[in-house]
């Protein structure tokens, strides 16, 4: 009976795919789509006149790079404990500050909340930490879209339980991500305060060998881009077979019809609100992730929109504005408040959805999409212990990863996240209509 439910439900949820799919082909949606990607790319160009991209250096890449070769040759495993019997054992002090900083990273990870606003906190204590304010900008995104699945338009279209499944592989990701690099922030915080290399400690926390290489270089060359980078190219490797491979979370998320619906709804996208806070003057830097599933794709994709932040100087001081000015609650109201609330008018969700969205603007009477905070949406998940090996013991060749930090020709994608909104909302009209046909059958 619940594989007749289930594939029932698949079922129905193609024929909205493919009704929001004819609907986008109609002559008038066809020309508006082209439209504004004409306008995102003119309003990126001129953006970009002003850019001063973070940059590589070959000869720190060459050093790095030597050290993952003979790190590979060796084995991961086997380098690991050849570079801890090098060191010695753990002091007293050492000790003291490996359980504070443990402590810390499980406080911090209790939520989306909390671990976004731990990420924005260490980033203004140590601004050299690029990384740190990617990672926040990134995390504001992964909550915006787990209250999304409570929020006006997707509890409609997606069965609760579906909903559940899909809010814990985001909060998996999450949390996994900031488990492993939450310790290696607090640990370079914590020697930059005392003037101490901890890098020999970092096994303590199950970092990687790839990442000890990196610190340490970093200690000596304070090279911003190419830590940031390295810090990539480790959290997506970090989830590859923790989450991205796993049975589980292939079966019941990555192969669903709803996560398939992502790229043409575009709720797959990060973007970075750079407008005058609280000026209702929405202005959105970001791009939008084809393939998740692919190692290499969510690698360059950090890559690029590392690029957009500290390379666009417009962007990134209004990102900066915006993230002094507007705390994370999860909810979509924190960067469009004219378009979304935290309350729902009225109370209840009405029965029947009704038009309510016009490009970038609600229509005439019309009230905002209900997106909750975090807090209203979802209950704080436990954190799961963190298995498995060292990734550098399955790695493949992770040189051509640090080549370049290229700058997408597309990245003003305030429109087209509007675009997405509307997609989304036709996606709703689409499912009540064919839900209607269906009772008149």
């Amino acid at each position: 009976m619940e594989k007749e439910n289930s594939a029932e439900r698949h079922s129905f949820l193609k024929r909205v795919y493919q009704n929001i799919m004819a609907l986008l082909k109609l002559p008038a949606k066809a020309m508006r789509l082209a439209e504004e990607k004409i306008y995102a790319r003119q309003l990126s160009q001129r953006l970009a006149q002003t850019a001063k991209l973070p940059r590589l250096h070959e000869e720190s890449v060459k050093e790095l790079r030597d050290a993952w070769s003979e790190l590979l040759k060796a084995g991961a495993a086997e380098s690991g404990k050849r570079f801890t019997a090098a060191h010695g054992e753990t002091n007293k002090a050492e000790r003291s500050l490996i359980y504070r900083i443990q402590l810390e990273t499980e406080r911090a990870n209790r939520n989306n909340v909390t671990r976004t606003e731990a990420y924005r906190a260490i980033y203004f204590r140590c601004p050299e930490l690029h990384w740190a304010l990617l990672a926040h900008m990134v995390s504001r995104n992964g909550g915006w879209s787990m209250t999304d699945l409570r929020g006006e338009l997707l509890s409609r279209i997606i069965p609760e339980k579906q909903r559940q499944t899909d809010y814990i592989l985001l909060e998996r990701i999450n949390s996994l991500i900031f488990s492993d690099a939450f310790p290696q922030l607090l640990l370079y915080e914590a020697g930059k305060r005392s003037r101490t290399n901890y890098t020999h400690l970092l096994h303590a926390f199950g970092v990687s060998s790839f990442m000890v290489g990196v610190w340490t270089q970093f200690w000596r060359r304070r090279e911003s881009a190419l830590l940031t980078t390295a810090l990539i190219v480790n959290e997506q490797h970090f989830i590859e077979k923790r989450v991205v491979e796993q049975p589980f979370y292939k079966e019941h998320v990555l192969s669903h019809i709803m996560f398939q619906l992502q790229s043409p709804l575009q709720t797959n996208a990060i973007f970075m609100p750079y407008g005058a806070p609280g000026a209702g003057q929405m202005k959105l830097a970001g791009l939008v992730l084809e393939d998740f599933s692919r190692l290499e794709e969510r690698i360059e994709f950090g890559k690029r929109l590392y690029a957009i932040l500290f390379g666009i100087p417009e962007v990134f001081h209004g990102v900066l504005a915006f993230v002094r000015a507007v705390p994370h609650t999860g909810s979509r109201a924190d960067y469009a408040s004219h378009l979304f609330a935290f309350k729902r008018t009225g109370g209840r969700q009405p029965k029947h959805y009704t038009e309510r969205i016009s490009g970038c603007r609600l229509l005439p009477g019309a009230k905002p999409l209900y997106s909750p905070r975090l807090e209203d949406a979802w209950p704080d998940e436990p954190f799961l212990p963190v298995e498995g090996e060292d990734w550098m013991e399955w790695a493949e060749e992770i040189g051509p990863y640090f080549e370049d930090l290229p700058l997408p020709p597309i990245f003003e994608i305030t429109n087209e996240h509007c675009l997405g909104i509307n997609k989304m909302e036709l996606a709703v009209l689409a499912a009540e209509r064919l839900k209607t046909d269906k009772n008149l059958e």
